[in-house]
């Protein structure tokens, strides 16, 4: 295993990858906020080298470094760093996913949409619990076409909490979740997979 090394402007790199590289790798994969710590161990650097190479990454992301102000931004939320498009953009990637051509949900996208809807607002993690897969690619999709929505941030763990929008409700031609059918007559026992008190 290669040693990290420490270039001339201080950032620790690892295998010859520069820290910077390594940190916007995990950034660009990541649908949640990910915390120093856990950025550090991903990357193999120490946390006050990631802290310091985020803090760059953000001046340069903002303008304030040799290049231009970017598209997306490196935000801090629930404790932890993500990637976001600027709110500047808001209206023109809105516009984008909206013209793009419809296509139908997977079965696996139709099952993590019910959870959702069923289930909200719910982390990406409880949702993979009840469904027993991993639904990190599935929760992308269903966000870019704008089924679902990020609510908030757990304060504790920073996980994000999802739900539906406005969105789903004119696709199935309803006005509220009040009118979802029930969901107990769909399953064997009538709580498979849901906490007692959130079936309706």
């Amino acid at each position: 295993m290669t040693d990290d090394v420490t270039t001339t402007d201080g950032v620790t790199t690892t295998d010859g990858a520069p820290l910077a590289e390594r940190i916007e790798a995990i950034l660009l994969i990541i649908d949640e906020p990910i915390g120093l710590v856990a950025l550090a161990a991903a990357v193999g650097s120490p946390v006050a080298a990631v802290r310091q190479t985020i803090e760059t990454l953000v001046d340069d992301y903002d303008g304030r470094g040799h290049g231009p102000r970017r598209g997306f931004e490196l935000r801090e939320v629930g404790g932890g760093w993500r990637l976001y498009v600027r709110d500047d953009h808001d209206d023109l990637v809105a516009d984008f996913i909206g013209g793009q051509a419809p296509a139908r949900l997977s079965q696996a996208a139709l099952e993590t949409l019910a959870v959702i809807a069923y289930k909200q607002p719910v982390t990406r993690s409880q949702v993979a619990s009840i469904r027993a897969v991993n639904v990190d690619s599935v929760v992308r999709t269903l966000l870019a076409r704008g089924l679902i929505t990020e609510l908030f941030a757990d304060a504790e763990t920073g996980a994000i909490n999802y739900g539906t929008t406005d969105t789903l409700l004119q696709h199935l031609g309803i006005n509220s979740l009040d009118e979802l059918p029930p969901i107990s007559p769909l399953l064997d026992d009538g709580a498979d997979g849901f906490d007692e008190g959130t079936i309706r």
